[in-house]
């Protein structure tokens, strides 16, 4: 396990995107919840843009650069790495943020090209002077596998969970954090809170978000087929650090089944919604009732159906 000394330090330029303010919001309130339990401070970039989700590039490669500059250059100007929770918004900023620093060493021109525009709108410009950083990698090297097990208090044992990684955490930069093939962070995470983690063959594939726009049929068949997957394998639950992924295979669940012409029923958690639950913060703090899909089969699995004060109606 990773261990870090570290943790009574820990402070980010928190970048929330936008789906965890608005659809996924328990996204946004399970993170600040575990942050606070574990005493990571987030200084919130209120004046942050979309990143885009990787479609500014289809119209300019300047604009979704440009855009996400001024977004990394205002971590700067805290002196703070930029926090992310959601695995889109990490392969688009992150591969921005190489982009430019490559530019830094081989292509001024065009740095000096994005940082002319940010001048024009009044903004700092760009410096390559911070990281972009997933709350997941927070997590497992910044504060550390030893230090969340000890900060434990609720036994997550016999719950089996399935990463569903997502595909810009894996693929989105040029410099991989870990195997893209066979990552195992959020699995040693969930051994780290005390739960069993599952392996399927989609753990580590695209949820079909991308496409539901124009090929939705195909793009609810990649969702149930994963989904498929980790019922067979045995999973209680689907957890993911992405926030899009989570809207195809919780939020669509219901219309996934109907493609799929198969009964789905499976809980897709948050990431920090689990590490939550591990750190003792009850159902309501992690907004578990938000959930398109009922919680309540993890709630019952962990024993905490039978507490009234933490009963919640999905």
């Amino acid at each position: 396990m990773v261990t870090s000394s570290l943790q009574s330090s820990l402070k980010y330029a928190y970048f929330p995107g936008c789906v965890a303010q608005g659809a996924c919001r328990e996204l946004y309130q399970s993170t600040g919840a575990i942050a606070e339990a574990l005493g990571i401070e987030l200084l919130e970039l209120k004046k942050a843009s979309c990143c885009g989700s990787g479609t500014f590039k289809e119209d300019s490669q300047l604009l979704e650069d440009t855009v996400n500059a001024r977004n990394i250059a205002l971590a700067e100007e805290l002196n703070l790495p930029l926090l992310t929770h959601c695995s889109t918004c990490q392969g688009v900023i992150g591969h921005v943020d190489e982009r430019l620093k490559h530019a830094q060493e081989e292509n001024r021109e065009y740095l000096q090209q994005v940082n002319g525009l940010l001048k024009q709108e009044g903004c700092s410009p760009y410096q390559g002077s911070t990281a972009v950083k997933h709350l997941l990698w927070v997590l497992v090297s910044d504060y550390g596998l030893d230090a969340i097990q000890k900060r434990v208090s609720r036994s997550l044992k016999g719950l089996k969970c399935a990463a569903f990684y997502g595909c810009y955490l894996l693929r989105g930069q040029e410099m991989a954090w870990e195997n893209p093939h066979n990552p195992q962070s959020m699995e040693n995470l969930f051994e780290a809170v005390g739960a069993s983690p599952v392996y399927y063959r989609g753990r580590t594939q695209c949820c079909g978000w991308p496409i539901s726009s124009y090929a939705t049929t195909e793009s609810f068949k990649m969702a149930g087929g994963h989904l498929q997957e980790a019922i067979a394998s045995g999973a209680d639950c689907l957890v993911t650090p992405c926030p899009l992924c989570h809207l195809n295979l919780d939020s669509r669940q219901p219309e996934v089944a109907r493609v799929v012409e198969q009964p789905l029923g499976l809980p897709v958690l948050h990431l920090p919604q689990l590490v939550g639950l591990a750190l003792g913060l009850s159902p309501q703090e992690l907004g578990l009732e938000r959930h398109v899909v009922s919680t309540e089969p993890v709630l019952e699995k962990l024993g905490l159906m039978n507490n009234e004060q933490l009963t919640i109606n999905n």
